[in-house]
C-alpha cells in the first residue's frame, strides 16, 4: 500500500489484527509509514511467541527499526488497531514517531478482556505501595556504567 489516507493505513492496522485473531494471535496490528509507504506490519505475538513484550506496536516498531537502521522513527507515524497500552506508548516515546493514530480506545479492548486500567492505576502509586515489589538496592560502584558512558567522546545519544 502506498500513498494512502491516514484511515486507509488504520484500515490495514486493524485487518492485519483480524488476521492475527484468525492465525490464533492477540487482536492487535500495527503499521509503521514513512512518506507514504507502508514499512512495517506486525501483529500481537505474545501468546504464539511466549513474550509479554510482543505486542503490536512495540513489534511494528523492532521491525521498523531494524529496516531503516535506525534506534528512532522520526518522520514516521504509527497506524495501530487498538489505543497503546503502558508499555507500548513508552516505547512509542522512546521510538519518537510524529504521530500514533489508533481505532479503539482501551475501553474496547478492556470490554474484550484486555484491561491495563491497574497498570494506569499503580503509576499514579507511591512505589512502596505498588503490586510488585520495586526495591533499590545500594550497590557500591553501580553508577559505573554511567560514568563510563559520560566520559565517552564517541556514545551515540538517545
Amino acid at each position: 500500500m502506498s500513498g494512502g489516507t491516514r484511515e486507509d493505513y488504520l484500515r490495514e492496522a486493524i485487518r492485519v489484527a483480524a488476521d492475527s485473531v484468525e492465525n490464533g494471535g492477540g487482536p492487535f496490528g500495527a503499521v509503521v509509514v514513512r512518506d507514504g509507504e507502508v514499512i512495517v506490519r506486525a501483529a500481537n505475538r505474545v501468546t504464539r511467541n511466549n513474550d509479554p513484550t510482543a505486542h503490536a506496536e512495540v513489534e511494528a516498531i523492532r521491525k521498523a527499526c531494524r529496516i531503516l537502521g535506525t534506534f528512532q522513527l522520526e518522520g514516521c507515524e504509527i497506524y495501530t488497531s487498538s489505543e497503546p497500552c503502558p508499555m507500548c506508548l513508552g516505547a512509542v516515546y522512546w521510538a519518537r514517531p510524529k504521530a500514533v493514530y489508533y481505532a479503539n480506545g482501551r475501553e474496547v479492548a478492556r470490554a474484550a478482556g484486555f484491561d491495563d486500567h491497574h497498570i494506569y492505576e499503580e503509576f499514579c502509586m507511591p512505589v512502596e505501595d505498588r503490586r510488585y515489589p520495586i526495591i533499590q538496592l545500594e550497590i557500591e560502584g553501580a553508577d559505573e556504567p554511567f560514568r563510563a558512558w559520560a566520559a565517552r567522546d564517541d556514545r551515540v545519544e538517545y
